[in-house]
């Protein structure tokens, strides 16, 4: 399709600004040095090349979306008119609090209901997404220590298996990252967490499940092995989709978590955001929480507070949907959301296993690894070939080559929301290409034939992409 500027002509739009009724006035020192290049196009072609847009657009309201980690699911549209009441949309953060009681008890109901699910004692709703999170969890950690002059305590652990933010968020946090390897089940390697805690373990940072969809048996002994040493537990919220309302991290021994509300609470992902990560811990870490908490009616801030980590109180219609989604499927509707999702994900894993290695053939939880690595050997055909010809089948691929433990990997995350018939489609489409590939592998490396945008240039994309149009005078 063609850009807006292509379809830009001098001269032509669409004006509907009355009369100037007020004297007009021009800075004396314009702050550009010349106008803005804006397209000009009657409104016709506008609201045609928007639309053109939108049907190229893919979005769960189009079919199956699996990105792995993510959880491409059903948002109720119920939330979004919640969080668009002007009583909502209307406050101003600075409001006196008498007049926002209703916004406080959206917050503290809120922090209720999440310190339930994962077994905290409080929580902040500050922190704007998922690594940010990550981040003031660690904050909270390094207060610890330092509050008890444990500063020797520098070393943050995390397995090989996890998130690529969590050693990202320890380094930002001044710690030294410590990577130990999972043993060939999948799971953390329990010799080497031995040999890896000591007098300068800050602590652990973990996802259970892990980033291959598999929830660790030996979750009770990794957190003891940690507070033996001296150090806390972080509980990375991310596939929290898996088992909450079934199996809650402060049980497990963890001390810390992060919650992504725009995954496991139906906030839409990605271009819908804004994102909320907030951060929950157990009672001995509530003095050092950042931010206010909203309190029988009237915002406090902890006696320790790390400070603030974000303006305010958090993305704070991304907690309004958060909560609407909670007290919609109500106490019930938590764990069977996690079942569900755990179902989807064994059945489509089930299914297509015999032609598709499972990178770890157990019971799996919200989402599955499959391994393209003896494809690629035998017919050349990659991950990569497999994912671009499942968008001719019309759905989104699933994650590709992530986790980094798994070769030619593809992570598939089918989400609760989705129907057996629909699950049923895509097995059958995901079969069909695998026979495909191995029955004419030379035919792979062109797909997809029938997207709006062909195979581009995946390099010259990454090292020399177009950001910006240039005009040609």
């Amino acid at each position: 399709m063609k850009l807006v500027f292509e379809r830009s002509r001098a001269g032509r739009g669409t004006a509907y600004f009355p009369p100037l009724d007020v004297p007009a006035w021009t800075p004396e020192t314009p702050l550009r040095e010349q106008p803005p290049r804006l397209a000009e196009l009657p409104e016709t072609e506008v609201d045609r090349h928007y639309t053109e847009l939108a049907k190229q657009t893919y979005g769960v309201n189009d079919g199956f979306y699996p990105l792995g980690s993510c959880t491409m699911k059903y948002n109720p549209k119920i939330n979004e008119d919640m969080a668009a009441l002007p009583g909502f949309t209307g406050l101003h953060p600075l409001q006196p609090e008498h007049t926002v009681q209703g916004a406080l008890k959206v917050l503290a109901d809120t922090e209720k209901y999440l310190c339930e699910i994962t077994g905290m004692d409080a929580m902040t709703l500050q922190p704007a997404a998922g690594a940010h999170g990550e981040f003031t969890g660690l904050l909270l950690i390094k207060a610890y220590h330092k509050s008890r002059g444990d500063e020797m305590r520098t070393k943050i652990i995390v397995p090989d298996s996890a998130h690529g933010t969590n050693p990202a968020s320890a380094s930002m946090a001044g710690f030294e990252v410590i990577s130990i390897d999972s043993d060939e089940r999948g799971f953390v390697n329990l010799e080497e967490l031995k040999k890896a805690v000591g007098p300068d373990t800050a602590g652990l940072m973990l996802t259970n499940p892990n980033t291959v969809g598999l929830f660790d048996p030996q979750i009770l002994e990794i957190t003891r092995i940690v507070h033996e040493a001296g150090g806390l537990c972080y509980y990375d919220g991310a596939n929290l989709n898996a088992v909450m309302g079934i199996a809650r991290p402060g049980d497990m021994g963890f001390d810390v978590v992060h919650l992504n509300l725009h995954k496991t609470f139906s906030t839409p992902h990605g271009g819908g955001g804004p994102g909320s990560g907030p951060s929950g811990c157990k009672a001995f870490l509530a003095q050092f929480l950042p931010g206010v908490r909203a309190v029988d009616g009237t915002l406090t801030r902890a006696e320790h507070s790390i400070g603030d980590v974000r303006s305010f109180y958090g993305n704070f219609l991304v907690v309004v949907k958060a909560l609407t989604y909670i007290l919609s499927i109500g106490a019930s509707g938590v764990p069977k959301t996690a079942a569900n999702a755990v179902l989807n994900a064994n059945y489509m894993k089930e299914k297509l296993k015999d032609l598709y290695p499972m990178a770890f053939d157990h019971v799996c939880m919200h989402e599955f690894v499959m391994s393209l690595e003896q494809m690629k050997k035998d017919t050349g055909v990659t991950a990569m070939d497999i994912a671009k010809a499942l968008l001719d089948g019309g759905i989104h691929p699933p994650t590709m080559y992530f986790p980094l433990i798994v070769h030619e990997a593809l992570m598939v995350e089918p989400t609760e929301t989705e129907t057996k018939e629909t699950l049923d489609e895509v097995i059958d489409l995901f079969r069909k290409v695998y026979e495909e590939a191995i029955a004419h592998p030379e035919t792979m490396a062109e797909k997809p034939e029938h997207t709006p945008i062909r195979r581009p240039d995946e390099v010259q994309a990454a090292r020399n992409p177009i950001i910006r149009y240039a005009f040609e005078d």
